[in-house]
């Protein structure tokens, strides 16, 4: 849940010089999307040690954890002796500044749009020495995006309710990347226009929308919906899943995950 929370902020630009690039061989990541983008662009090999929730790929799992997304142990980060520590935004950058006054080079992760992911795995690229694969990577990955932009460009409305969580009711609004993906499958999101990223809500204000479908995690998660039987979604049976590890971390597999999501709403336009 915790990694759902803060996204919409800018990565930071980091000078890259040649000299940082050769001496950059000890990598740790402190967030599981960071994780997965390390390896995806061959630069697993350098990674010394991860966060608690780094589940992905399998490898990971066997590296020393060193971080969660409350606190860092700054005593073994120090021991393994970092070249670069790539942190995840603004939600650990007070955590990692005795790191960067020690000298450690840092870089700031939070792709706040599609778009921006591009930019940051060739960013990574740069600063492992994986330029070459990075920017496959990022092409494969945007080659995607706009496979599925040309997919939905004309796809007929349908509304959504995205639940991130059930208690408390919890969803996202317009600017979040899962915000972003219903928009891509022209799904139109009934939180959009919350001011707040990642609002909770309470049942009335869904009910009052009426939406066509609401996706959660997992089937569990929906369950307290059917107390509502005339709701459209629950009516229809269109309480719908989607794979929250590929929406909900901002990787090079994310693409899969909107095109499941876009899937979901098919479902919903083959009935209508």
């Amino acid at each position: 849940m915790a990694q759902v929370l803060i996204q919409n902020v800018q990565a930071q630009d980091v000078p890259v010089e040649n000299s940082q690039v050769a001496s950059t061989q000890r990598v740790i990541s402190l967030a599981p999307h960071i994780t997965e983008m390390l390896f995806a662009i061959g630069a697993g090999e350098q990674v010394v040690a991860v966060d608690d929730a780094s589940d992905y790929p399998i490898a990971a799992n066997d590296l020393p954890k060193v971080a969660n997304y409350r606190s860092l142990n700054m005593e073994q980060i120090l021991a393994l002796q970092p070249d670069l520590v790539v942190a995840w935004g603004n939600a650990q950058q007070q955590m990692v500044q005795p790191l960067e006054q020690l000298g450690i080079t840092v870089f700031y992760s939070a792709p706040a749009t599609f778009a921006k992911l591009t930019d940051e795995l060739q960013q990574l690229g740069q600063l492992t020495g994986h330029q070459q694969q990075a920017r496959s990577v990022a092409n494969d990955y945007q080659q995607q995006i706009t496979q599925l932009e040309q997919d939905y460009r004309d796809a007929s409305p349908v509304t959504v309710f995205y639940q991130i969580a059930s208690t408390p009711l919890m969803s996202a609004n317009g600017s979040t990347w899962m915000g972003q993906a219903v928009d891509l499958c022209g799904g139109v999101n009934i939180m959009a226009d919350s001011p707040a990223p990642y609002p909770q809500v309470n049942a009335e204000q869904v009910l009052a929308q009426n939406p066509q479908v609401i996706v959660a995690a997992d089937i569990a998660e929906l369950a307290h919906w059917q107390q509502w039987p005339a709701m459209d979604a629950v009516a229809q049976d269109k309480l719908l899943t989607i794979d929250a590890n590929l929406l909900h971390r901002f990787t090079p597999r994310t693409p899969v995950g909107i095109r499941q999501l876009c899937l979901q709403l098919d479902k919903v336009r083959a009935t209508h």
